[in-house]
């Protein structure tokens, strides 16, 4: 059977790295699993449970009612838009100026992500992204023909981007600067002065500034992530994406969140009616009518990640050492001086069963704190306390199963 093409492909798509985690993935299918012995996934940033039982009811009522079969308005549904406005004054405090006018719906987050920059952009343009970056948001730029633009961070600093740094690299070209905090890959939670610097920035040199929050919910207990939605004036600059994935275990339901100035919407809109035409209503339905009763569930899973960070601190082998952690992930440095991280990752999997992903997944070539390729990603959420041991004790033993000790 031949495959070979008798066309040519765009050079975005050429020119985009291959999905990573796909990647891992054909990594660990050589690895041979016991049931003493078992695959330890901690790659990819899911939710470790399922949502709760009144969430899987909600969405057993919505998938069986004869209302979730058709179209809804393409940035989503009306009640959940509103529920979602709410839920914003909760988590970033009761002076946060947001409503239903400033929501769109969108499959997914990643969805947001590309459907604003495309809104934002052409090809040509910039968008500065700190290093380590999420990979779907560098390959999303690169895939349009924008060019991302590392912004370097570095360990001495927690991998906390710098504000001077990022006014250096702005030139004519720059549409926006696009921050994820707390950081995907790296964990490190950005304070709430940095990112009003960022927008204080944003605003002097007339470029948007994206914030994914993700995984806003897995901050510190009793803190706001910021209190930029206080300001009247945030819808010039600021444009806030979110995920229903990870605070309500529904990631295979794909929705996702836009917060910006009405204005912006208007425009983006016309990008979403092409990518998705209405965000899936199922899960959409489901989550208006309960979307307040949660926060009780999503306080406790943020609770068992947090202690569950601390049970792999603390069970972390010599050598391993962590440059930063929080919301689902831990950023580590492994102790073989020499050995770049994806052949370690690769050795992890395929002869101790645990897969994790190195930093050139998110770098290109690895973080740059003088010696590049050390640093491995460990997203702590997918597993439990009792597997999170399981993984550092695997840890410990690997240098020697390697030959390396």
């Amino acid at each position: 059977m031949s495959t070979a093409l008798g066309f040519r492909l765009s050079r975005g798509v050429l020119n985009t790295i291959p999905p990573p985690i796909s990647q891992a993935y054909v990594w660990a299918a050589k690895y041979k699993p016991t049931p003493s012995h078992p695959l330890l996934d901690v790659s990819q940033g899911a939710p470790g449970i399922p949502p709760p039982k009144l969430m899987q009811t909600a969405l057993i009522s919505a998938a069986s009612s004869p209302s979730s079969f058709g179209y809804c308005p393409v940035v989503g549904e009306p009640a959940l838009r509103k529920a979602l406005a709410e839920e914003m004054k909760v988590v970033y405090g009761n002076k946060a100026d947001v409503d239903s006018e400033d929501v769109a719906l969108t499959a997914g987050c990643s969805l947001a992500f590309v459907s604003t920059v495309m809104t934002l952009a052409d090809a040509g343009d910039e968008v500065i992204l700190p290093v380590p970056w999420y990979f779907n948001h560098q390959m999303d730029l690169t895939l349009l023909g924008i060019k991302p633009v590392p912004l370097q961070t570095t360990p001495e600093d927690g991998f906390i981007p710098s504000v001077e740094r990022c006014r250096d690299l702005i030139t004519p070209k720059t549409k926006a600067i696009a921050l994820v905090t707390p950081n995907n890959p790296t964990g490190a939670i950005y304070p709430p002065s940095l990112l009003l610097s960022f927008l204080e920035l944003a605003r002097e040199k007339n470029v948007a500034l994206i914030i994914d929050e993700t995984y806003r919910d897995f901050v510190p207990p009793a803190k706001a992530p910021h209190s930029l939605f206080a300001n009247p004036l945030w819808r010039s600059n600021l444009i806030h994406l979110f995920s229903f994935s990870k605070s309500y275990c529904i990631p295979g339901h794909r929705l996702g969140a836009i917060v910006a100035s009405p204005t912006l919407l208007i425009q983006l809109e016309a990008v979403l009616d092409c990518l998705q035409i209405c965000p899936p209503r199922v899960a959409q339905i489901a989550l208006a009518s309960v979307l307040p009763t949660l926060r009780g569930f999503i306080q406790e899973s943020a609770e068992a990640i947090r202690a569950r960070h601390q049970v792999f601190a603390h069970e972390l082998p010599s050598g391993w050492e962590i440059g930063s952690q929080g919301g689902y992930f831990a950023f580590v440095k492994h102790p073989f001086v020499g050995r770049d991280s994806e052949e370690v990752c690769k050795r992890l999997v395929e002869e101790t069963g645990v897969l994790a992903l190195p930093d050139k997944f998110f770098s290109g070539d690895g973080v740059d704190d003088g010696e590049k390729g050390r640093w491995i990603r460990f997203s702590v959420a997918n597993v439990d306390d009792a597997k999170i041991r399981n993984v550092c004790g695997r840890l410990s033993q690997c240098g020697k199963a390697f030959g390396w000790e």
